[in-house]
């Protein structure tokens, strides 16, 4: 076979791909051999931060890809995307016209790897577990609407929700809802360690050097029951300190497959070499990055100076010089391909535009140049990312209104200092927990944000994300989600840069990686076999 890139189309709720120009039939042989994949994610347990893999502690993609492998949730996503289908219940469903009462029943015969009956109770257990541990980095956001959960004999748990929230079912197929076993997790404290437990596809052994991870072995849990339908028997998952090393382990045979994260210099080697042993295999993609503010640091604190920054920053440019054709410029919080976008940024301020920044500048009374560190992180989102803030440092400083330093941090060290309010810029990225316009707005915007941002602003709060929650055709809530966007443009407590589309390079007997990623970069690792290239 010829190197060939497949593209996949990204559409606002279902993803639809086309099928794998490679593959065949497996062979009982073929489908014994553990399959691995190679990642540059890395995951560090220290004593600030104990427990990389504790749904209740755990928030980022890397962690989720191993959680989503061993912990069951109550719903799930569908391989294609789409609306969540039941995972660990046998039913689910709103019982009251508001959308704040919702009913699970679960399914028969539910056990943990180990033996032990799950019931209804290890779901109470497991939700309020992590709303009291209420780790500030960790995805108790997502479930800070339950007023109470009630188990119901030994299959069926009922939640009370606060207020009404028609993307509840969503939120119910994450790991922030990850099943655990109370004899294996307190009740108030974290699970420190790598070890991890629980009734999902895979039962997983973590081999670690000291603090820092080194690979994860995931086994078919014979004793699970859901949906999931497996294409193999054991798959691996190896740690890489950067893409170059695990690209020569790809080739090598070393690995089969690597995913998080190939950079755009690879993609585009990738793409145009003809090898008959590797594919490149591109696929939807709904990450976008951002910058953040510390909206009380004095150096942001002024309005003017977030929307200034605004004005200059050519998106365009940044993108197509450091990402080439696999990222895109973005206008607003909410990626074009969600219902809902709006591009307010766009339609407020002219890239580039220096003049117009420097007006607001001036009418705010600030002295320029504004000095300013951009702070990123040098290990998380690969390592275009440093170039990516060269990029931004250079285009804000030749407007002569800007004095920006840039500074790369951990991170282990990063994602501690950032919650803290230890940076007054700071550059981020975000992977959907669901295809909702919801996801990209109450992690940022709402109590309890993710950012731990102090910004606040009522009218989104108390008006606009309730008035978008209670309309259960989602597409009526669009007129919400437009005004949310319209206000974060003007008072840019987050500013949009890119979105970015996903890409695998495999073994050309590898089957099933058009499915292995789904729209939010989350490893379905049971969708990998092996077959004839």
């Amino acid at each position: 076979m010829n190197r060939k890139t497949l593209v996949l189309p990204a559409i606002a709720v279902l993803v639809t791909p086309v099928l794998a120009a490679c593959g065949g039939s497996d062979s009982a042989e073929g489908a014994a051999k553990t399959i691995v994949v190679g990642t540059t994610d890395s995951f560090v347990a220290t004593k600030t931060a104990p427990a990389p893999f504790d749904p209740a502690h755990a928030y980022d993609v890397g962690a989720w890809n191993v959680l989503r492998q061993t912990n069951q949730t109550l719903m799930r996503v569908p391989r294609g995307g789409g609306e969540p289908v039941t995972e660990a219940a046998d039913s689910c469903g709103f019982t009251d016209t508001k959308n704040t009462s919702y009913r699970c029943k679960l399914r028969d015969g539910l056990t943990f790897s180990d033996g032990k009956a799950l019931s209804a109770a290890d779901v109470k257990f497991s939700i309020e577990r992590s709303l009291k541990i209420k780790d500030q980095n960790g995805p108790v956001s997502l479930l800070t609407n339950i007023d109470l959960v009630e188990a119901k004999g030994e299959n069926e748990v009922v939640f009370h929700l606060k207020t009404p929230d028609a993307t509840f079912p969503y939120k119910l197929a994450t790991p922030a809802a990850a099943i655990v076993d109370d004899q294996a997790y307190a009740r108030d404290k974290v699970r420190a360690g790598f070890e991890v437990s629980g009734s999902g596809p895979y039962t997983v052994k973590i081999d670690n050097d000291g603090e820092n991870f080194a690979k994860a072995v995931f086994t078919k849990n014979p004793r699970y029951k859901g949906g999931i339908k497996f294409n193999n028997e054991k798959v691996e998952i190896r740690s890489y300190k950067d893409s170059e090393s695990m690209e020569k382990a790809l080739k090598s045979g070393e690995i089969d497959m690597m995913s998080r994260t190939i950079t755009p210099q690879q993609i585009k080697e990738l793409s145009t070499k003809q090898d008959q042993d590797l594919k490149l295999v591109e696929l939807p993609g709904l990450e976008i990055r951002y910058l953040g503010f510390d909206t009380e640091d004095p150096a942001v604190k002024n309005t003017a100076v977030r929307q200034a920054m605004a004005t200059v920053i050519d998106r365009t440019a940044l993108a197509r010089s450091v990402y080439g054709d696999s990222a895109e410029p973005l206008y607003s919080i909410i990626p074009t391909s969600i219902t809902g976008h709006k591009n307010s940024f766009f339609n407020k301020y002219t890239a580039g535009d220096v003049k117009k920044a420097g007006d607001l500048l001036r009418r705010a009374r600030i002295t320029t140049p504004v000095k300013l560190t951009l702070t990123y992180t040098t290990d998380h989102y690969g390592s275009a990312t440093k170039q990516e803030f060269e990029v931004l440092q250079k285009q804000l400083n030749d407007s002569k209104l800007f004095d920006v330093k840039i500074k790369g941090v951990p991170w282990s060290t990063f994602s501690e200092d950032q919650k803290a309010g230890k940076y007054a810029v700071y550059g981020m990225g975000w992977f959907p927990d669901f295809t909702d316009a919801d996801n990209y707005v109450a992690p940022f915007l709402d109590k309890s944000n993710f950012l731990n941002s102090p910004y606040a602003n009522e009218q989104i709060r108390s008006t606009l994300i309730p008035q978008s929650r209670r309309e259960q055709d989602r597409g009526s809530a669009t007129k919400a989600f437009e005004e949310i966007q319209d206000i974060v443009a003007d008072d840019v407590p987050i500013l949009p840069l890119w979105q970015g589309k996903q890409y695998i390079a495999a073994r050309s007997d590898i089957t099933g990686t058009e499915w292995a990623v789904n729209f939010a970069a989350d490893l379905q690792l049971w969708e990998l076999g092996r077959g004839v290239a």
